[in-house]
């Protein structure tokens, strides 16, 4: 409908291969939930209700990374497992980014990880995180360029609770490229969206 509108009755039967008066009611049902609006002699085209509802989807498929991240939540490399539990508890995190003093992403830590290497073991507390977090190439990381919904999709591909935000600079002196964190993507943000979608569609 929101490709042909405004449409005829006889039409939109003709492309469901379905009678008119086998659509008759359904459509006097979407009119009546304000989905679908009917002029006389003219057609059907999308009501208000779904036109809420499209704009909000739209707005959700272009919002950007950069958009909706938060502050990462960082420690240097040269942090121990300690520093590293003390830091989930006092940000309230989840997950830990691991960089260098340039900002560079080392590594990511996370609670399990933690659990991991402290239970049953007595000296884990002076332990490097460098020998507890998972490296690169094993990071799945985001650019504040990508779209929310890619983002989300490596979420549930590589089943991660939070994604590091980067942006790549170049190293001109050595020629190299570097990954620095500029923000962090949660699951917590993705439930933010869709209860926001999913209540007003226009706040998103």
């Amino acid at each position: 409908m929101k490709q042909h509108a405004p449409i005829t009755g006889e039409q939109i039967a003709e492309q469901l291969n379905l009678s008119r008066p086998t659509i008759r009611s359904d459509l006097a049902l979407l009119v009546m939930l304000e989905y679908v609006d009917a002029k006389p002699k003219v057609g059907y085209f999308l009501g208000s209700a779904a036109a809420s509802e499209y704009q909000g989807t739209r707005k959700l498929l272009d919002l950007k990374v950069r958009d909706v991240q938060s502050i990462p939540v960082i420690i240097l490399e040269t942090a121990t497992v300690h520093d590293a539990v003390v830091a989930l508890f006092m940000e309230n995190v989840g997950t830990l980014m691991v960089a260098d003093q340039d900002g560079t992403l080392k590594g990511m830590v996370s609670r399990k990880d933690l659990l991991k290497v402290t239970l049953g073991n007595a000296g884990a507390a002076l332990m490097p995180i460098s020998l507890v977090m998972t490296r690169q190439p094993n990071i799945i990381t985001v650019s504040p360029e990508d779209s929310i919904v890619e983002a989300g999709r490596k979420m549930i591909h590589h089943q991660v609770d939070s994604l590091p935000v980067v942006a790549m600079h170049q190293d001109e002196n050595t020629n190299t490229s570097r990954q620095e964190i500029v923000g962090r993507i949660t699951k917590t943000t993705m439930t933010k969206l869709l209860v926001g979608m999913a209540t007003d569609p226009g706040s998103i």
